[in-house]
């Protein structure tokens, strides 16, 4: 739906190279994008942390932090923006009444919850996760976000697997991936 954001090229490669490849990890023929290394180095994570804020323009209310990954993203992401924070988990992680969202995986399905407390109506929101891999999480998060009445402003993703066509499940949302793999 929109352009990613316009990215350095001295940006891009520097937070590719803080992205190592794991083969065959978690089982054979899959290779891992682990982002522990960007985590890792202040100057990469400040960088990604900027470059995630600028998705979702300058009035967001919430940021939203997927389980688990996105929490570590999102929550910096929503300081630097002087926003709230939410985050959406896994089922049964959250201690008070939640709303779900259930969504299909390759192998199954899974189930998603927040607060049913956590959006206010027309509150501006920008969702925060780390891969964007068939896009089944991140429609389940936006739906709970907008069935609690508040606006997605913007999807900000470190990093997508173009391969897996998840965006094509997002055409109704400003999905922005700092990285294309």
């Amino acid at each position: 739906m929109t352009k990613p954001p316009a990215i350095a090229d001295s940006d891009r490669d520097l937070l590719l190279s803080y992205i190592r490849d794991v083969p065959d990890w978690p089982e054979p023929g899959v290779t891992f994008k682990d982002i522990t290394p960007l985590l890792r180095d202040p100057a990469a994570f400040d960088t990604m942390i900027e470059l995630l804020g600028a998705v979702g323009g300058e009035d967001v209310d919430v940021v939203v932090g997927i389980e688990a990954r996105g929490f570590i993203l999102g929550a910096p992401v929503a300081h630097r923006l002087g926003a709230g924070f939410v985050p959406v988990r896994k089922q049964g992680k959250l201690p008070w009444k939640t709303s779900a969202a259930s969504y299909s995986l390759e192998y199954g399905e899974a189930t998603i919850e927040v607060h049913v407390d956590a959006f206010k109506p027309g509150e501006r929101v920008l969702v925060v996760d780390d891969v964007l891999a068939t896009g089944g999480t991140v429609r389940a998060t936006v739906d709970l976000v907008r069935g609690g009445g508040a606006d997605v402003v913007g999807v900000g993703i470190l990093m997508e697997l173009g391969f897996l066509n998840g965006r094509d499940k997002l055409a109704d949302v400003n999905i922005q991936s700092l990285l294309v793999v």
